[in-house]
């Protein structure tokens, strides 16, 4: 580790936020981990998309006619996806 990791670490281990040096190794790994969870999720629906889109299943999407045309569909059926849902009170 760099010597400003290694004093990012003592700043968190002298005041007693962590215990020990090993507890914020433990604490980037687990970020680490879920950030390459997710970067492996971003990167597989992206293949779904791309694939979808080879099959011809997808809209271009080219004027600012269309992105406000598209706003308002999803927003309108999001909003009848709510409705639909029991309402828990």
């Amino acid at each position: 580790m760099t010597p400003d990791q290694e004093a990012f670490i003592r700043q968190a281990v002298e005041p007693g936020r962590l215990h020990r040096k090993e507890d914020a190794v433990e604490q980037a790994m687990s970020l680490w981990e879920e950030r390459e969870r997710r970067r492996l999720e971003i990167l597989a629906a992206v293949d779904q998309a791309e694939a979808s889109l080879a099959r011809g299943e997808g809209r271009r999407i080219t004027t600012h006619e269309e992105v406000t045309h598209l706003t308002s569909d999803i927003k309108q059926r999001g909003m009848a996806r709510l409705a639909a849902e029991p309402n828990p009170r």
